[in-house]
């Protein structure tokens, strides 16, 4: 609920910067948070918000042996996967992602994935334009 929230709010105090300014986050002081609506255990960082496209940045971290349910998305997704390792099940197989390692997800694409690691699994991730979300099987 904050994420979509938040961002309008900010916007309308005039406090989101604009596209053009650095936005600057280390994972060892991120201002982590947990949403009442995250599962167990996952926590996200807002980093940013494209006032005129909706696209949006954010750190998100899940626990070790986290699945996502299966779910599209109508915006492009890009992963980079900063710790742990990542599961991405397709029509044409299951591929890993290990740390440094990124993924293109197209609009509409029903995205299966699962942290496979020992350890929690935390990436970045980017929307480039207004997040809306869509269950799958």
């Amino acid at each position: 609920m904050r994420r979509k929230f938040l961002p309008s709010l900010l916007a309308s105090l005039g406090l989101l910067w604009p596209q053009t300014s650095a936005v600057i986050t280390n994972l060892a002081g991120a201002p982590w948070t947990h949403e009442k609506n995250d599962p167990p255990g996952a926590e996200s960082v807002f980093l940013r918000e494209d006032p005129k496209t909706g696209g949006m940045d954010l750190l998100v971290r899940f626990p070790a042996g986290h699945v996502i349910a299966p779910h599209w998305h109508s915006v492009n997704e890009r992963i980079v996967l900063v710790e742990g390792r990542l599961s991405l099940r397709r029509d044409d197989g299951e591929k890993f992602l290990d740390p440094g390692g990124s993924v293109f997800l197209p609009a509409r694409e029903v995205q299966r994935i699962s942290c496979t690691s020992s350890t929690h699994c935390t990436f970045y991730i980017f929307w480039d334009g207004k997040l809306d979300t869509h269950a799958a099987r």
